[in-house]
């Protein structure tokens, strides 16, 4: 009698992952503020099984927006949230109780798009300029983009637009005077000839710009699930560094991408920048801080890096690096 072997099983054992607790799924829902480049990895560990074979089924919700995102996450309504630092700040500081575990890229990844007419910044006063949510990473490095232009919040109106791709379309048709809008939207936005006020990502200013951001009571509650997810995550990371062909199809499918140059560019953004490890950045949470003052300063009541700790001490790093020949 044939032997069957189940389509997730044989996918595994494939790729060399264990099924591991499979028998035992545990099911979690991760959020994004966008379908953006900065989600591979965890697009990558679905795909592959990585978070299968960590027992794993997570479920990825576009929020719409960072900063709505980390409130629905203290709110008890997703597991885990992919947002940058600066919603994570917010939501503290308004008495919410969430942290930053792990970081998917450690620089800001923003280009300043303006609208036709708007060539340099003295005619983006008294204009709108659009971001995903109040609070996000598009909200805070507006902030410092237009400190770079010579000009303050005061002298704009800054309004919530939700995702990138609606940001842009707003930009081009004058609706908004300017956005902020990352990877892939960036290049699209090139493509269509929108206008350039501000770039930068060449400065690769130190910024948690996208981080895994959970409950911090559930550190302590659901630790073991949580390594789990990191492992997931670590794993999808390593492998789309390592498999530029399976991970830009991934990219292209979840990120509904169809023109390989922007596709080419996207992977890139994605490979120069993503912390193999997904480390956290301190001078990028230093940074961040600084455009938040008023309140705590200290690192360490939005930030814990106890879990990656483990898993470096564990030896799980060395083990990816040598298992993806890094």
């Amino acid at each position: 009698m044939p032997i069957r072997v189940g389509t997730t099983v044989l996918a595994l054992l494939l790729l060399g992952l264990r099924p591991g607790a499979a028998q035992q799924t545990v099911e979690l829902k991760a959020g994004i503020s966008d379908p953006v480049n900065t989600v591979l990895a965890w697009y990558m560990a679905r795909d592959a099984g990585a978070f299968a074979a960590q027992g794993l089924k997570v479920e990825i919700v576009n929020m719409n927006g960072g900063s709505r995102g980390a409130a629905e996450l203290q709110a008890g309504r997703l597991d885990v949230m992919h947002v940058g630092l600066s919603s994570v700040i917010r939501v503290n500081r308004a008495g919410g109780d969430i942290r930053t575990i792990g970081s998917l890229s450690n620089v800001i990844r923003f280009t300043f798009f303006s609208a036709p007419g708007v060539k340099a910044a003295a005619e983006l006063k008294g204009g709108t300029v659009g971001v995903s949510s109040f609070g996000s990473e598009s909200d805070s490095t507006v902030t410092l983009a237009l400190q770079r232009l010579h000009l303050a919040r005061g002298d704009v109106t800054v309004k919530e637009y939700g995702g990138g791709l609606r940001r842009l379309e707003a930009v081009k048709s004058g609706e908004i005077q300017a956005t902020a809008i990352n990877e892939p939207m960036a290049s699209l936005a090139r493509a269509q000839g929108v206008n350039v006020l501000l770039d930068l990502v060449p400065e690769q200013i130190p910024w948690v710009f996208s981080s895994i951001v959970v409950r911090r009571a559930d550190i302590a509650e659901r630790r073991d699930v949580l390594m789990r997810f990191l492992k997931g995550t670590i794993e999808g990371n390593y492998l789309a560094l390592a498999d530029a062909a399976r991970a830009k199809q991934v990219l292209a499918k979840e990120l509904k991408i169809t023109d390989p140059t922007i596709l080419d560019i996207t992977y890139n953004d994605f490979k120069v920048q993503s912390p193999v490890n997904i480390e956290i950045s301190r001078p990028g949470a230093e940074n961040i801080l600084a455009q938040f003052p008023g309140g705590s300063q200290k690192v360490e009541d939005y930030v814990d890096t106890s879990l990656i700790d483990a898993l470096r001490s564990d030896g799980y790093f060395a083990a990816m690096a040598k298992k993806y020949q890094r």
